[in-house]
This record gives C-alpha cells, sequence and structure tokens, in this order.
C-alpha cells in the first residue's frame, strides 16, 4: 500500500466513531437470489440505507466537521451531480451552517429538491461536474467560504472509508469487493482500509461504459477528459478534477475494472428490485451489474458489493425498467 492510502485507512478509523453520532451503521446483508447467480457468498453493503440514502453523507459530514463554526456560518461550497451536495446540506443541517450547490442543469430533480429542502441554495451550470468543481471553487474563493470537494480531498475519502471500517466489524474476511467508481472517492477510501487489514482481497472497480472517466485516467496514468454519454449512473456521471489523488489512489489500489453497458446497468437494478425488494439508484446497479459480469472469476467466493445509493427519480426508474425484460434468477 501507498502511504496515502495508509493514511487515508487511519483518518477513516479515527472519524468513524464521530460519523455515527450523526448518520447511520448501514447492515451488510445477503443478497440470496445476486450470489446465486454469481455462484458466491455475496453480501451487499447497504449505503442506499444511509441518510442522505447515499453513503456521500460519509464524507460530507467527515469534512464539514473539520470546519469551525465561524467557517460553516459564513458558507459551504460544493459541486455535485446530486448526491454529495445532498451529503453536505445533510452535514449542515445537522452541524448548523449555510451552504451552496452547484450542479448540472440535467441534475435529478429528486436529488435538488432534497438538497433545497435541507436549507442549501442550488446553483445550475452547465452539464458536467467536473467542470463546475472549478466554477464552485472560485465561487468559495471570491465569498470567502470553504469548499468541500465532491472526492479530491483526503478527509472526503476517508469519510467513505468509514463503509469498510463498518465491514470489518460485521463479516470475516472477503475475496474480492465490488463497487462503482465516479470521483473515486468511494473505492480510494473502502480499498485502503480493507487492504491494510486484509492486503490479498480484490478491488473491483466498476463504471458505466458510456461514462467511465476514471478508467481513462488511470489508462492514461494521468487526468484526461472523455466525451461522456448519457447513463442511468448519474451518481459516477462526470469527468474527473485535474490533480485528483484519487487517480493514484484507484491505480495503485483497484485490481481490475469492469466496464458495463446500459442494458446490463438496467437489468441488474430490476433485479435487485424484483428479487430483493430493495430500491437502489443506478449506480449501486452498476455495481451489482459488475458482480454478474464477473461470476466466472467469483464463483466459489465471499463477496461483497457496495450498494452505494437509493436516490433515482421514479421518471428514471420508470425508464430502467421499460426497457429491460426481467431477468432469471435461478
Amino acid at each position: 500500500m501507498t502511504e496515502m492510502a495508509r493514511g487515508i485507512a487511519q483518518r477513516s478509523q479515527l472519524v468513524a466513531p464521530k460519523l455515527r453520532k450523526h448518520l447511520n451503521v448501514t447492515p451488510l446483508l445477503p443478497f440470496s437470489a445476486l450470489g446465486a447467480q454469481v455462484g458466491a457468498e455475496l453480501l451487499v453493503k447497504c449505503e442506499h440505507l444511509q441518510h442522505t440514502g447515499s453513503f456521500k453523507a460519509r464524507g460530507a459530514l467527515a469534512k464539514a466537521l473539520t470546519f469551525t463554526p465561524e467557517q460553516r456560518r459564513r458558507g459551504v461550497v460544493t459541486a455535485s451531480s446530486g448526491n454529495h451536495g445532498l451529503g453536505v446540506a445533510n452535514a449542515l443541517a445537522a452541524l448548523g451552517g449555510q451552504g451552496v450547490v452547484f450542479v448540472p442543469e440535467n441534475a435529478s430533480p429528486v436529488k435538488v429538491a432534497a438538497i433545497e429542502r435541507l436549507g442549501a441554495r442550488v446553483r445550475r451550470d452547465g452539464t458536467d461536474v467536473g467542470v463546475l468543481e472549478q466554477l464552485a471553487r472560485e465561487y468559495a474563493a471570491e465569498h470567502d467560504m470553504v469548499y468541500i470537494p465532491p472526492y479530491n480531498d483526503p478527509e472526503v475519502i476517508a469519510g467513505q472509508g468509514t463503509v469498510a471500517v463498518e465491514m470489518l466489524e460485521q463479516t470475516g474476511k472477503l475475496d474480492a469487493v465490488v463497487v462503482a467508481v465516479g470521483g473515486g472517492g468511494l473505492v480510494g477510501g473502502v480499498a485502503s482500509v480493507l487492504k491494510q487489514h486484509w492486503p490479498d482481497v480484490r478491488i473491483i472497480g466498476a463504471s458505466p461504459a458510456n461514462d467511465a472517466g476514471m478508467v481513462a485516467c488511470v489508462r492514461a496514468g494521468e487526468v484526461v477528459w472523455v466525451d461522456a454519454e448519457p447513463t442511468l449512473s448519474e451518481g459516477t456521471a462526470g469527468n474527473i478534477e485535474p490533480g485528483s489523488i484519487t487517480v493514484e489512489l484507484c491505480r495503485s489500489l483497484v485490481d481490475d475494472w469492469v466496464l458495463v453497458d446500459e442494458t446490463a446497468i438496467a437489468s441488474a437494478l430490476r433485479m435487485v428490485i424484483d428479487t430483493e425488494h430493495h430500491l437502489v439508484e443506478g449506480a449501486a446497479a452498476v455495481a451489482f451489474a459488475a458482480a454478474l459480469a464477473k461470476r466466472d472469476e467469483l464463483t466459489g467466493q465471499r463477496v461483497a458489493v457496495v450498494s452505494c445509493g437509493a436516490n433515482i427519480s421514479a421518471d428514471l426508474l420508470a425508464e430502467a425498467l421499460s426497457t429491460t425484460n426481467p431477468p432469471n434468477p435461478g
């Protein structure tokens, strides 16, 4: 493990007790139908049952806890496709303070409405979160406010790593863990913690084929821009911020990558709803679809899938379910 990863793992352990005062310890549950399809003992870390419906509440709160009450009163700024902004708004509602969340013009109306209900102001601009991150940083500097990155920050990544801190308490050794990857904060935090305890655990990163910015960056060895297409996986959408520390974390910690097409995302989403009766969003379905794609390699193993969120609009859910036939879970 790199020095950065060791530092993230240590921070995750330290911040985990602080987050439990405000957030759920989410369950690690067997999903038997999915496990039967994969041929593995399959457990699911249910971050879709977290406050705000997403793991993003963890990293946002971890970073907000580093600010003084005066900094939070002056204001916190972030950029997000939805879930991170919702996490920041939730953190400010819990700790006190005001916030501004930059979102793309095509952001999920469900997520935007939830951000506003928690008291944060929303600014819409453009269609790519990677661009919005720079705009949000500039806005924060101009207005003497503090900025919470969606992933490019060690405290945020450590907050996401508390997912794995809980997993260590909930189960014995795992052979593989599948995580959906957007900016890389979740997989960076989870992998840093797990590989410190289980060095040979296999970390599988999953991204939609239509919008796989991190995969392109890892392959290039630097941040590169990709021309993304629309995807059901809203939570992982967007290019990577230049200089992001998550690129090196992903390069050193993720053992394998799976690119998932839109049909497979929709099929996995429907399968989870039909067989396990859990509502998840497209980004979570990416991880489930990746586990199914890797079934030949995962057969007979103990596997965990991180189900990252549940924030999907009724319209997008209806679209996803109408484009796929029900799978056979036998």
